[in-house]
């Protein structure tokens, strides 16, 4: 049986990197080329294929019609063939993932779920992040994260884990001192327990019960959500977190203020820069996150 000729792969990685990261420089810096020598292997595949892959105006290359239809064809094959040959090399090899993570949803939503994966994945290993500024670092130090935010930057590849309420809890102690409906006096002289990441979070639920100006007697800000939930619990103040988290800590010590509604302004995403997606570790990571429904 004859075998079929093929473009070079070089040339097909060099287009397929182009389409994902948006431009040809960024494309020629990942791959380690001049401008002129991604050009050239451009150049190659639309020759051997016969049709205008681009259009080129000054520094910007445009999908034409016939280079989406390219793209459609041949993308999805091309990451079936990386991904056949990787795993053909050293089987045994280890797969290490630079995860960037909240310590809360680690404790509470990942770690319990993280045996499944690794029985299905056993070569898999996760180095963990719990730094600050996660999203400054994905692409550099970080091969993704996992972060809170309203919208992630639209330069990453990114998907929503989920959707939250703004829940404000405190120690059933304090919760039957205030009382089961406090009115804004009562609610003035509380001090509130806030992440400093999610100031939005105060508000929404300010105006959801119709205090919009309310000023309490003391916000006293975290950088963790593990402390926030501690410090409430021991009666320290109101804390203003997201409903899933009280209700995973299981923790008997907590009451929930006030029985509203309010939708968070925030939610947790998976974000990674859209050519690590061709990283073995971080496409297994991502799909497996995407189907757990964590």
């Amino acid at each position: 049986m004859a075998i079929r000729r093929l473009p070079p792969m070089r040339a097909i990685e060099a287009f397929v990197r182009i389409v994902r990261l948006g431009s040809a420089r960024a494309a020629a810096d990942e791959l380690g080329l001049s401008p002129s020598a991604l050009s050239r292997r451009v150049a190659a595949l639309e020759e051997f294929i016969g049709k205008r892959l681009f259009t080129r105006q000054h520094q910007a290359m445009r999908l034409t019609d016939d280079g989406q239809a390219f793209y459609n064809a041949v993308g999805p094959k091309f990451d079936e063939l990386a991904a056949a040959v990787e795993g053909q090399i050293e089987n045994s090899k280890v797969l290490r993932l630079h995860l960037g993570i909240l310590p809360l949803f680690g404790s509470q939503r990942l770690f319990p779920r993280l045996p499944e994966l690794r029985k299905q994945h056993p070569r898999l290993h996760i180095d963990f992040d719990t730094s600050p500024q996660l999203e400054s670092r994905v692409g550099d130090t970080l091969d993704a994260a996992i972060i809170l935010a309203k919208q992630p930057d639209p330069a990453f590849h990114s998907f929503r884990l989920d959707h939250n309420r703004v829940y404000a809890f405190t120690s059933k102690a304090l919760a039957a001192e205030i009382g089961g409906n406090p009115d804004k006096e009562a609610l003035s002289r509380q001090t509130f327990l806030i992440h400093t990441e999610l100031p939005d979070s105060f508000i929404a639920w300010k105006q959801a019960i119709g205090m919009p100006d309310l000023e309490p007697a003391a916000i006293d800000h975290y950088d963790s959500g593990q402390l926030i939930l501690e410090a409430a619990a021991n009666g320290l103040g109101i804390a203003i977190m997201h409903d899933d988290h009280f209700h995973r800590s299981h923790d008997k010590r907590l009451a929930k203020l006030l029985d509203v509604e309010v939708e968070s302004p925030y939610s947790y995403w998976f974000i990674c820069r859209p050519h690590a997606l061709e990283v073995r570790a971080v496409r297994i990571f991502h799909d497996w996150l995407v189907k757990a429904g964590l």
